[in-house]
């Protein structure tokens, strides 16, 4: 209809291949709305993504190196004072329900034994065997310097991977602390912007509504 206004319209919506590249550093360029707090809020995260790159590599290998030698001189310790002994079952292992099964080769069960300790007397202890064991069978147990049944010594691949277990534990712990430090001072200035702002309204505010 002639005359009459047109209806407003939103405004075109900004196309992705027009945005600036270098957006997220932002606040090293010059721009009239850069305030200090944002300025030093770069450089806290620039200097936190430093201090992390250095560290976390650092506490990874530091804390690996130090339970490899943990985890080999346990080792160690273990061989030397743990060995094979034979041990004769008491009673009857359990059948497994499916004899002769993948799951049947791979199932202990618990069952007493007798064997004789390191200072040469006759003990009982629980020790896990093969399905359908009878009686008075004999299997090798693990027994340690007091003479109780116990696991054997740590293997390589125990040693590698609890090592590798803690190496990464040691990394995350660098990352996540880094990533808490950054939350924590973006909080403390967000509030710092937050207070000045209302600062800077109490004095703006009467000019905008006419009272003192």
């Amino acid at each position: 209809m002639a005359g009459e206004i047109p209806r407003a319209q939103p405004p075109p919506a900004v196309p992705e291949t027009v945005r600036h590249p270098y957006l997220l550093l932002w606040r090293w360029r010059r721009n009239p709305l850069r305030r200090p707090s944002d300025r030093l809020a770069a450089w806290i995260s620039l200097g936190l993504v430093l201090a992390v790159l250095v560290a976390a590599p650092a506490a990874m290998f530091g804390v690996g190196d130090s339970a490899y030698r943990h985890y080999r001189s346990t080792a160690e310790q273990e061989a030397r004072t743990r060995d094979h002994r034979p041990a004769v079952l008491a009673h009857d292992a359990p059948r497994h329900p499916e004899p002769g099964s993948d799951e049947a080769k791979k199932v202990r069960y618990p069952v007493p034994v007798r064997y004789t300790g390191p200072d040469g007397v006759s003990r009982t202890g629980t020790t896990e065997v093969a399905p359908g064991l009878p009686a008075d069978s004999t299997v090798l147990v693990w027994v340690d310097a007091e003479g109780r049944i116990t696991g054997p010594p740590l293997t390589a691949e125990q040693i590698r991977s609890r090592t590798m277990g803690w190496a990464i534990l040691a990394f995350l712990g660098v990352v996540l602390t880094g990533l808490a430090a950054h939350a924590a001072t973006g909080l403390v200035l967000h509030r710092r912007n937050l207070a000045q702002w209302d600062a800077a309204w109490a004095g703006t505010a009467p000019r905008w509504s006419g009272h003192p």
